[in-house]
């Protein structure tokens, strides 16, 4: 299972996965059935959300299954951005991947 910060055109989101990357063309998938077509994704620590959410963590991992599945944590953005310092982040993942135009 994954933890990533999501962001999107409308603010961050927290969700949780049990896909492999966070570049996967199904989780991409996944995502675009949400209505997100282009964001920046980081993966964050599973045991830190675990901490922060308690409970509420535990009711949305019992509704995830044990294999492709996505199911949305918090969509308060504010608070998703605040909770996690930038050196806390992975990597980021970026879709769709555009390449820079150079100005000549």
């Amino acid at each position: 299972m994954k933890a990533a910060m999501i962001i999107t055109g409308s603010g961050p989101i927290l969700v949780l996965t049990t896909f492999e990357s966070l570049n996967s063309p199904e989780f991409i998938q996944r995502l675009g059935a949400r209505g997100i077509q282009k964001f920046i994704a980081y993966e964050v620590s599973v045991e830190k959300v675990r901490k922060q959410y308690g409970t509420r963590f535990s009711v949305i991992l019992g509704d995830l299954s044990q294999s492709d599945d996505l199911r949305v944590m918090d969509i308060d953005g504010h608070h998703v951005f605040h909770s996690f310092n930038f050196d806390e982040l992975g990597e980021a993942v970026y879709y769709p991947m555009e390449r820079a135009k150079v100005a000549v």
